[in-house]
Protein backbone atom coordinates (compact mmCIF):
# COMPACT_ATOMS: atom_id res chain seq x y z
CA UNK A 1 0.00 0.00 0.00
CA UNK A 2 3.00 2.51 0.88
CA UNK A 3 4.68 1.53 -2.20
CA UNK A 4 1.74 2.81 -4.46
CA UNK A 5 0.97 5.85 -2.68
CA UNK A 6 4.79 6.37 -2.67
CA UNK A 7 4.60 6.26 -6.68
CA UNK A 8 1.51 7.82 -7.26
CA UNK A 9 2.79 11.24 -5.05
CA UNK A 10 6.21 10.97 -6.97
CA UNK A 11 3.98 10.75 -10.23
CA UNK A 12 1.42 13.94 -9.24
CA UNK A 13 4.60 15.98 -8.15
CA UNK A 14 6.69 15.37 -11.21
CA UNK A 15 3.08 16.26 -13.31
CA UNK A 16 2.85 19.42 -11.18
CA UNK A 17 6.67 20.65 -12.01
CA UNK A 18 6.24 20.04 -15.39
CA UNK A 19 3.72 22.05 -15.87
CA UNK A 20 4.99 25.08 -14.52
CA UNK A 21 7.61 24.88 -16.50
CA UNK A 22 5.60 24.61 -19.78
CA UNK A 23 3.93 27.92 -18.38
CA UNK A 24 7.28 29.86 -18.70
CA UNK A 25 8.91 30.79 -22.15
CA UNK A 26 11.67 32.82 -22.33
CA UNK A 27 12.38 34.93 -25.85
CA UNK A 28 14.97 36.84 -27.15
CA UNK A 29 17.66 36.72 -24.69
CA UNK A 30 20.63 39.24 -25.14
CA UNK A 31 23.32 41.22 -24.28
CA UNK A 32 25.45 44.03 -25.25
CA UNK A 33 29.03 43.83 -26.25
CA UNK A 34 31.35 45.35 -23.41
CA UNK A 35 32.92 48.54 -23.79
CA UNK A 36 36.20 48.65 -23.22
CA UNK A 37 37.19 46.54 -20.52
CA UNK A 38 34.31 46.69 -18.63
CA UNK A 39 33.66 44.29 -15.62
CA UNK A 40 29.85 44.14 -15.62
CA UNK A 41 27.47 43.37 -18.09
CA UNK A 42 23.55 42.75 -17.97
CA UNK A 43 21.30 40.14 -19.94
CA UNK A 44 17.49 41.03 -21.47
CA UNK A 45 14.57 39.12 -22.35
CA UNK A 46 10.70 38.92 -22.13
CA UNK A 47 9.27 36.30 -20.41
CA UNK A 48 6.17 35.29 -21.04
CA UNK A 49 3.79 33.28 -18.28
CA UNK A 50 0.81 31.49 -19.69
CA UNK A 51 -0.20 30.24 -16.11
CA UNK A 52 -0.56 31.40 -12.42
CA UNK A 53 2.12 34.45 -11.05
CA UNK A 54 5.95 33.08 -10.26
CA UNK A 55 8.86 34.46 -9.34
CA UNK A 56 12.41 35.03 -11.32
CA UNK A 57 14.49 34.71 -8.08
CA UNK A 58 18.19 33.84 -9.18
CA UNK A 59 20.42 33.42 -12.29
CA UNK A 60 23.46 32.08 -12.88
CA UNK A 61 26.39 31.92 -15.56
CA UNK A 62 29.78 31.10 -16.38
CA UNK A 63 30.91 34.36 -17.32
CA UNK A 64 31.72 36.40 -14.23
CA UNK A 65 32.23 36.21 -10.50
CA UNK A 66 28.38 36.92 -9.34
CA UNK A 67 25.62 36.80 -11.46
CA UNK A 68 22.19 39.17 -9.54
CA UNK A 69 19.21 39.80 -10.33
CA UNK A 70 19.08 44.47 -10.67
CA UNK A 71 16.18 46.84 -11.43
CA UNK A 72 16.71 50.72 -12.04
CA UNK A 73 14.79 53.02 -9.89
CA UNK A 74 14.57 56.89 -10.37
CA UNK A 75 15.28 58.66 -6.62
CA UNK A 76 16.19 62.30 -6.42
CA UNK A 77 16.26 63.00 -10.14
CA UNK A 78 18.86 60.24 -10.73
CA UNK A 79 18.49 56.94 -12.40
CA UNK A 80 19.62 54.47 -9.63
CA UNK A 81 20.54 50.87 -10.64
CA UNK A 82 19.90 48.44 -7.12
CA UNK A 83 19.87 45.11 -6.95
CA UNK A 84 16.31 42.90 -6.07
CA UNK A 85 15.34 39.56 -4.33
CA UNK A 86 13.17 38.22 -7.09
CA UNK A 87 11.31 40.11 -10.08
CA UNK A 88 7.51 39.27 -10.37
CA UNK A 89 6.35 37.17 -13.38
CA UNK A 90 2.94 37.51 -13.50
CA UNK A 91 0.34 36.19 -15.62
CA UNK A 92 1.35 37.91 -19.28
CA UNK A 93 4.34 39.34 -20.18
CA UNK A 94 7.73 40.56 -18.57
CA UNK A 95 10.00 42.21 -20.03
CA UNK A 96 14.12 42.58 -18.39
CA UNK A 97 15.10 45.72 -20.54
CA UNK A 98 17.11 48.32 -20.30
CA UNK A 99 16.01 50.76 -17.77
CA UNK A 100 14.47 48.62 -15.98
CA UNK A 101 14.95 44.59 -14.51
CA UNK A 102 17.91 42.96 -16.15
CA UNK A 103 20.23 40.10 -14.92
CA UNK A 104 23.62 41.23 -13.94
CA UNK A 105 26.55 40.09 -14.25
CA UNK A 106 29.16 41.48 -11.93
CA UNK A 107 33.51 40.62 -12.32
CA UNK A 108 33.16 39.64 -15.84
CA UNK A 109 36.04 36.75 -17.24
CA UNK A 110 36.28 38.06 -20.08
CA UNK A 111 34.50 41.45 -22.24
CA UNK A 112 31.37 40.29 -24.14
CA UNK A 113 32.04 40.67 -27.77
CA UNK A 114 29.46 41.18 -30.44
CA UNK A 115 28.62 37.67 -32.25
CA UNK A 116 28.81 35.46 -29.47
CA UNK A 117 26.69 33.98 -27.37
CA UNK A 118 26.45 32.33 -23.72
CA UNK A 119 24.30 30.03 -21.59
CA UNK A 120 22.30 31.62 -18.70
CA UNK A 121 20.15 29.76 -16.09
CA UNK A 122 17.04 31.17 -15.04
CA UNK A 123 15.77 29.76 -11.37
CA UNK A 124 12.00 30.65 -10.79
CA UNK A 125 10.46 29.85 -7.87
CA UNK A 126 7.78 27.45 -9.27
CA UNK A 127 8.80 26.58 -12.83
CA UNK A 128 12.14 26.29 -11.48
CA UNK A 129 15.69 26.18 -13.86
CA UNK A 130 15.51 27.04 -17.43
CA UNK A 131 18.04 27.75 -19.86
CA UNK A 132 18.29 29.81 -22.26
CA UNK A 133 21.23 31.19 -24.45
CA UNK A 134 22.32 35.00 -24.74
CA UNK A 135 23.19 36.55 -27.85
CA UNK A 136 25.60 39.55 -27.74
CA UNK A 137 24.45 42.45 -29.84
CA UNK A 138 26.52 45.36 -30.47
CA UNK A 139 27.47 47.75 -27.61
CA UNK A 140 24.66 50.53 -27.89
CA UNK A 141 21.64 47.94 -28.95
CA UNK A 142 17.97 48.44 -27.74
CA UNK A 143 17.24 44.73 -28.44
CA UNK A 144 13.33 44.23 -28.28
CA UNK A 145 12.92 47.64 -27.01
CA UNK A 146 12.06 48.68 -30.04
CA UNK A 147 9.59 46.54 -31.69
CA UNK A 148 7.80 46.93 -27.89
CA UNK A 149 7.81 50.67 -28.84
CA UNK A 150 6.78 50.17 -32.35
CA UNK A 151 3.85 47.68 -31.00
CA UNK A 152 2.43 50.44 -28.52
CA UNK A 153 2.88 52.93 -31.13
CA UNK A 154 0.54 51.22 -33.62
CA UNK A 155 -1.75 50.46 -30.18
CA UNK A 156 -2.08 54.41 -29.78
CA UNK A 157 -2.82 54.90 -33.21
CA UNK A 158 0.31 56.31 -34.18
CA UNK A 159 1.66 53.24 -36.20
CA UNK A 160 2.35 52.72 -39.66
CA UNK A 161 -0.44 54.45 -42.05
CA UNK A 162 -1.52 57.00 -39.15
CA UNK A 163 1.43 59.17 -39.15
CA UNK A 164 1.61 62.27 -41.31
CA UNK A 165 4.82 63.18 -43.29
CA UNK A 166 5.70 67.15 -43.55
Amino acid sequence: MFKRFAITSAMVLAMSTQSFAADISVEGAWARASAGMARAGAAFMIIKNTGDADKLIAAKAGVSKRVELHTHLHQDGVMKMRQVESVAVNKGMTMLKPGGDHVMFMGLDAPFKEGESFPLTLIFEKAGEINVDVQIKSAGAMGNMQKGMQHNMNKMGHGKGNMKSE
